[in-house]
């Protein structure tokens, strides 16, 4: 399929944002680690609001009209994108109020910060999980209809928060042994949880264009396909990633995502280097962006069947 930037900033700068916002909630309610400074927990949540208002602001730019944009969220009951909507805008003024109390206050494990963190962080959850489900009840394009699709955003969401968290915990000069640790296993399961995703949509299986027409029990042979290009199923569902050069990016992908935040986590927590913490995060950011943009390319939508092509 086309990769739309729109939507590769969405999926990523917002899921990393929300995932960030829950893992700031679950640290100072369980006090892991002495729980974040005043300091800490206003540096991660305004990144978390960053991070979640340019998602939401790229995914604009994918409407045809924006200035309909409302319009998407008055199908809540049946669509997973207007639940998305909905539970994002939530989301703002329970993380802009628990900004403003750690402010005013300086007390970001107070009942008060607690409640307001821990709802923000769950509507965030919430909202990471419509996003993957936005994709993953497609049944048109096998490469989405999995559970591994919202698994998938978790797993990557969660990780880029406890990087950027690592991070900003080493930068204000905290002990940021547990926090690295974290990061650690959030990067390790995205790699895992990755890893089984790309062997399941490699393996031979999916609509042909004897399902597609119903006709199982007889060879379906196509007489004119019809358009190959330069129309707008063409262009929106027919582009296509020849496997080498698939795998050179899942290698890149790999590279930046896992094994350089990694290294450099290891740095940072050896000898509390700040420009290791800076690039661990950088660098899964941009790693997972190529992971984003691969998940889009790699979809093939069972349309394709009609121009030619005999596997989705």
């Amino acid at each position: 399929m086309h990769a739309a930037l729109a939507v590769i900033l969405l999926t990523l700068f917002s899921g990393g944002g929300f995932g960030l916002m829950a893992l700031v909630a679950v640290v100072n309610d369980l006090h892991i680690d002495g729980g974040l400074s005043p300091l800490q927990t206003l540096v991660a949540v305004l990144v978390s609001l960053v991070f979640v208002t340019i998602g939401m602001l790229s995914s604009t730019a994918h409407l045809a009209n924006p200035k309909n944009a409302w319009r998407a969220f008055t199908r809540w009951r049946t669509s997973w994108l207007a639940r998305e909507g909905i539970f994002a805008v939530a989301f703002y003024p329970f993380a802009l109020a628990y900004l403003a109390w750690v402010f005013f206050t300086g007390a970001p494990e107070a009942p008060v910060g607690l409640f307001l963190a821990s709802i923000a962080g769950v509507i965030g959850l919430i909202t990471i999980f419509c996003q993957g489900m936005i994709y993953a009840v497609l049944r048109t394009i096998r490469q989405w209809n999995t559970p591994l699709v919202p698994t998938n955003f978790y797993a990557m969401g969660l990780a880029i928060g406890a990087t950027v968290l690592a991070a900003i915990r080493v930068a204000t000069g905290g002990t940021a042994g547990t926090f690295v640790g974290i990061a650690l296993a959030l990067i390790a399961a995205v790699a895992v949880l990755k890893a089984i995703y790309y062997f399941w949509i490699a393996r031979p299986a999916g609509p042909t264009i004897r399902t597609a027409t119903g006709f199982n029990r007889f060879t379906v042979r196509i007489l004119d396909q019809g358009h190959t290009f330069g129309t707008f199923l063409t262009e929106e569902f027919g582009h296509t990633l020849p496997r080498d050069k698939a795998r050179g990016i899942k290698v890149i992908m790999y590279i930046f995502a896992v094994i350089i935040p990694i290294l450099a986590l290891a740095i940072a927590l050896a000898d509390g280097s700040v420009w290791a913490a800076v690039v661990a995060a950088v660098s899964i950011v941009f790693g997972l962006g190529v992971e984003r943009w691969l998940f889009f390319v790699e979809a093939q939508h069972v349309v394709n069947l009609y121009h030619g092509r005999q596997r989705c």
